[in-house]
């Protein structure tokens, strides 16, 4: 936790740029009937009933001090898929001598998967442009990403969207969006604050 924390209190450098990855999975939800468009002084009407279209999986990775963000859509959330995610995210950055990131323990996201997907050259050249940072079981919380993924929730994915592509179009003109305004994320809980709530665990804290 205190690793993860420092590196939240270190200053922006942009040779070693701080950057929050995470995914989660969105359910694809269709219309049976068509629904009625919005008119002056009426919203939007959906039908009760809906159709499953299945899942997808949306990567992000959010730069809080920047207001940068960067979305990803596939299908599934495979070592493959996180390797191709991966290596997008160190083109943006292809200026960068390392890339910090803080992810969370998941069985795909380390190097491993890079071998997965690319030639072992290819792999070990990407696994070398990354310095890499998990957040401690169950404490998932303490990762950025989390933040912005809720606000992608709340502001574009809370509708029902019936396919991949319509989905991915609608979150990449979301992220444009927060992009254009540099929306950073201002994070507050710090090493001392942490020494402070969890004191039970610093048994020579004062």
């Amino acid at each position: 936790m205190e690793n993860i924390l420092n590196l939240y209190e270190q200053p922006y450098n942009p040779r070693r740029p701080l950057v929050c990855i995470d995914e989660r999975p969105c359910q694809l939800i269709g219309d049976v009937l068509a629904p009625l468009p919005m008119t002056p002084g009426k919203p939007k009407r959906e039908g009760y009933q809906y159709k499953r279209n299945g899942v997808c999986t949306v990567f992000i990775a959010v730069e809080p001090l920047t207001g940068w963000r960067f979305i990803y859509v596939s299908r599934q959330r495979t070592k493959t898929d996180y390797a191709a995610f991966m290596e997008m995210v160190a083109q943006h950055y292809a200026q960068a001598e390392t890339i910090v990131i803080v992810q969370d323990n998941l069985n795909t996201h380390n190097p491993g998967s890079f071998y997965a997907a690319f030639t072992a050259e290819k792999a070990f050249a990407l696994a070398r442009r990354f310095e890499m940072h998990y957040t401690p079981n169950k404490a998932s919380w303490l990762n950025m990403a989390e933040i912005e993924l809720s606000i992608l929730a709340k502001q574009c994915l809370d509708r029902r969207i019936g396919d991949q592509e319509t989905l991915a179009r609608e979150a990449l003109a979301w992220a444009a969006q927060r992009n254009a305004k540099q929306a950073t994320i201002h994070w507050q809980f710090t090493k001392n604050h942490a020494r402070d709530k969890f004191e039970r665990f610093y048994p020579n804290h004062s």
